[in-house]
């Protein structure tokens, strides 16, 4: 089987003791481990996969907590460099009642930031693997230079590049400046996962197909458009193949994409796929994909955190069985 590489932030989630609260309100906190491309490469690991994390971690506590979690859980830290010059990023999750999260970040800069292209090995990327990012790491920074390198570099070696936004305006000075960011990287990957919250933002339109259509520029062969509990479409080739959501008992939904996404690019290294046959993949075996994802997503917010909840393949598996 191929292997998943994730580049981008590894980062400490302080999740709240108490639902229902602003974050001035919040006492205490519980340290999780998280980072949205790091949750997909724990996603994909812990599924059994291949997994790669391309990052940079402070000397510190918090850097070898996270570099300790990811080995645990199956995830290759070979390319997680260490430095001095800044700290491990944290952020401080407020949930709703709902799950539903707010967030403040302390990173100005923070460690990942600092990732630079010399840093990055094009002989690292193969033929079918997949490289995963997201926008939280493209702020102007050494870490966008990396992105660059690595995109081109995996592609130039025949893998799959996947894009998850993974919108977080309180992270950019100006909302303009994300959305601008994420539109020059779109055409760049082959694969676009966005969320209904992300969709009339990133692309300016507020008709839903006419939104989605205009994400299939550049390299882009499928559209995962996610709604939630509700489930995910994917769009591929001018078709739209739905599925549903499952029902669960929601705790904590930090995560629940990264989960989705996760067990959604698993399916593809447990397929073969390839640039090439990207698309009827897609197409041939649609159901089979998005059921293992949705169940990902869904059962990762029955727990808290991200890494710490995310589901193994049989509790995956025993969930779809349920509902079939």
């Amino acid at each position: 089987m191929a292997k998943l590489f994730s580049i981008g932030e590894v980062l400490i989630d302080f999740i709240p003791a108490q639902k229902g609260k602003a974050l001035k309100d919040v006492v205490s906190f519980e340290r999780a481990p998280g980072g949205a491309p790091a949750n997909v490469a724990a996603a994909v690991a812990k599924a059994g996969g291949k997994a790669s994390m391309i990052t940079k971690l402070g000397v510190d506590g918090f850097g070898d907590f996270l570099v300790e979690t990811l080995n645990n859980v199956g995830v290759n830290t070979e390319h997680v460099l260490r430095t001095n010059e800044a700290n491990t990023a944290l952020a401080f999750v407020s949930l709703k009642e709902d799950g539903e999260r707010d967030f403040s970040f302390y990173r100005k800069p923070s460690a990942d930031l600092l990732l630079n292209e010399d840093e990055i090995d094009s002989n690292w990327f193969d033929a079918g693997d997949i490289l995963h990012f997201c926008s939280v790491d493209l702020v102007e920074s050494p870490m966008k230079q990396a992105h660059i390198k690595a995109i081109r570099s995996a592609k130039e070696k025949g893998a799959i590049i996947s894009f998850d936004p993974n919108v977080r305006l309180p992270l950019w000075e100006d909302p303009e400046d994300c959305r601008k960011t994420i539109l020059q990287f779109i055409p760049e990957a082959h694969i676009i996962k966005i969320s209904d919250e992300e969709l009339a933002f990133i692309t300016g339109l507020n008709d839903e197909t006419e939104a989605i259509q205009s994400l299939f520029v550049g390299d882009v062969k499928g559209v995962i458009f996610t709604r939630g509990s509700e489930g995910a479409d994917l769009y591929v080739n001018g078709e739209r193949y739905c599925s549903s959501g499952y029902r669960v008992s929601v705790q904590d939904t930090t995560g629940a994409g990264d989960a989705f996404i996760g067990g959604f690019l698993y399916k593809l290294l447990e397929k073969n796929a390839t640039v090439s046959r990207l698309s009827t993949i897609l197409q041939e075996e649609n159901q089979d994909i998005l059921s293992y994802a949705n169940a990902s997503g869904a059962l990762t917010t029955t727990g808290k955190g991200a890494i710490s909840a995310l589901p193994t393949k049989e509790e995956i598996f025993q969930l779809i069985k349920s509902n079939s």
